[in-house]
Parts: structure tokens; sequence; C-alpha cells
């Protein structure tokens, strides 16, 4: 009978043990590796080391769990028939079988789901010795895997996945919505380009270059932006840009007749397809607010700013201090819808 209890007891809590440390490791974030990485020196290294190998310490695990659970099954096996007779060896494999299902499987792998922070760095301290403990079996089980695999490794995380990881933050109370929304937002950046967030040429505010800024004002009584594209011509020749300051202090100053290209400042121009990253870098390594987006033509498609760049960013409307005009884009939009109505009427409805 101490033959049988203690067979059954070296299989249970070998299990017990291997089915803890298996639900641990595997419930282990990547981000919560880098903070202990980080915080704990010397373990916080060895659990990386572990989460980057994961295999590895995987195949210690499992190898002895059934290395234990063979034993465990073969002994209790012979001791039952020893100390009930044959009669009841399919009774006592019952039993072990329901207790090996509920005490080294469900119980064990439900407390390492639930408390596998608390229980990282005490199940890093055991690995390492049962890998060693295992080796040969690592080993042999690092090759087959190697064979398998050819040595591909898959994305541990993807863009959508962290995006779902987000949303998932909200619904558990870790993330506010607004945060939430910032992540989106800072990974959709990357797929944004300029061509997306541009004020369209077609409500783009520019004035000419040859005009004086007495004329500036009384054609323009209340300039809606703080900085105004100059054109020679047309919008296909534009030459840089005037800020608004700039022309009201020079009336302030009695100097009526300045023309606006004396005041002109340089412009950057970009194309349409410029993702928002290079927008972004370009934009602050010069030190400038405003650019000009070109087509593959050359010619002006629309105008981009640094708060548009950061709006995207940021998922919020940023309304410079001297803009009295919120959303070019929404202008666009309406104008054009209202020209395709008229087109349908004066066309009875066709195109």
């Amino acid at each position: 009978m101490v033959l049988l209890i203690f067979y059954i007891s070296l299989a249970l809590v070998v299990s017990f043990l291997c089915s803890i440390m298996e639900a641990v490791l595997l419930s282990i974030t990547p981000s919560f590796v880098a903070k202990l990485e980080a915080e704990e020196g010397h373990q916080g290294i060895r659990l990386a080391d572990l989460k980057r190998n994961v295999d590895r310490p995987l195949a210690a695990i499992l190898s002895l769990n059934t290395i234990a659970h063979t034993v465990g099954a073969a002994g209790a096996g012979a001791q039952a028939t020893v100390v009930f007779g044959n009669a009841y060896v399919g009774v006592a494999s019952a039993v072990l079988t329901f207790l090996i299902l509920v005490v080294s499987e469900i119980i064990p792998k439900t407390l390492g789901a639930l408390h596998w922070r608390s229980l990282a760095i005490p199940v890093t301290r055991i690995l390492y010795p049962t890998i060693l403990l295992m080796w040969p079996l690592v080993k042999m089980a690092e090759g087959i895997s190697r064979m398998i695999s050819r040595g591909e490794k898959g994305i541990t995380m993807g863009r959508d996945e962290f995006h779902a990881l987000a949303e998932y933050g909200v619904r558990e109370g870790v993330l506010l919505e607004s945060e939430s929304r910032l992540l989106a937002n800072v990974l959709r950046f990357g797929d944004l380009s300029a061509g997306d967030i541009m004020t369209p040429r077609t409500v783009m505010f520019a004035l000419a270059r040859e005009q004086s800024v007495a004329d500036v004002l009384s054609e323009n009584s209340e300039m809606p932006f703080s900085r105004i594209p100059l054109i020679d011509k047309n919008k296909d020749r534009i030459t840089g840009f005037v800020l608004k300051t700039d022309v009201l202090m020079t009336v302030a100053n009695d100097l009526h007749d300045v023309q606006l290209k004396s005041l002109e400042q340089p412009i950057v121009s970009v194309p349409t397809t410029m993702h928002l990253h290079d927008l972004f870098q370009l934009l602050i390594q010069a030190r400038m607010h405003i650019a000009i987006v070109v087509d593959e033509f050359g010619g002006t498609a629309g105008l981009v700013t640094l708060e548009d760049v950061v709006e995207s960013l940021l998922g919020l409307e940023i309304i410079d201090e001297e803009d009295t005009v919120e959303d070019m884009q929404r202008l666009a939009k309406e104008n054009w819808r209202k020209r395709r109505k008229r087109f349908e009427k004066e066309h009875g409805g066709s195109g």
C-alpha cells in the first residue's frame, strides 16, 4: 500500500509542477518580460531567455511530465495488482486517470493562468534545473523541431493583435478609451500618406506674391489662416508662404505698399504618396509648419500642415490660434457634393 501511494503521489506532484510551470510560461506576456528584465535584473534576464527560446523549457516540462505519468501509472498499476488483485486494476486505472486530470491538469493550469505574475520568478528558478535534468531529451526535441520548422520563426505579435490588445485593455479597465484610440491611431499612422490628410487644392487659400499688404487687407478683411501660400500666377506655381502676423505688422508700421514677396518664406514640397512618418520627420527637422503636396505631374494637389499630421496621430482636431476655419477637407467634400447635385439636376440625374 505504501508503494501504491508513493507512485500515485509521485505522478501527481511532478505532473502538478509541470502543468503549473507550463501554464505560467505560456501566460507571460512580452511586455511583462521586458518590465521584469528591467526591474529584476538577473532573474528577469533569465526569464527573457526562456521566453525567447520557449521550445527548450517546454520540451523539458513535457518530457518530465510524460516520464512522471508513465512511471506513476506503471508503478501504481503493479502495486494495485499486489494490493487489490487483478479484478481491481481497471478501477485503480480509472481513479488514477481522474486524479491526474483534476489534480495535475485542471487545477495547476488554472492556478498558473490566474497567478502567472506572482509565479513568474519562482518558475524561472525551477525551470533551469529542470532543463539540465532533461537535457538529452531537450536536445533531441530541439533537433526534431528544427527539422520541422526549417529555421523559420513566427511573428510573436502583429499589428492586428496589438490593436485587439488595446481594445481588450479598455474592456478590462486597464486603458482609457482615449488611450486605446491613440494606440489605434499610432498603428494607422504608417498606412496614411500626405494625400490622405491634405487640404485639397480646390479650397486651398492662397495669395498672389505681387500683391501689396494694403490690397490683401482690403480684399480679405479676415484672413482665415496663420500661414498663407504665395502663388506666381496660378496655384501650380507656389513660391513660398507668408505669415499673417507679418502682414498685419507691416500694415501697422504704415508700410502699405510692401509686396507679399518681400515677406515671403520658403516652403517645402512633398509628393502625395509620402508616408506620414516621413512627412512628420521632414517638417520637424526642417522646422516647418506647412508643406505643399504635389501630384505625379508636379502640379499642386493640396496643402498639408504639421497640425494635420498631429491630428492624424492624436485623433483630435487642433486649431491654430490664428485660424478661423476648422477643416477645409470637409468644405472641399461639401463643395464637391453641391457640384454633383447641380450636375445631376442639369443633366436629368445622369452620371
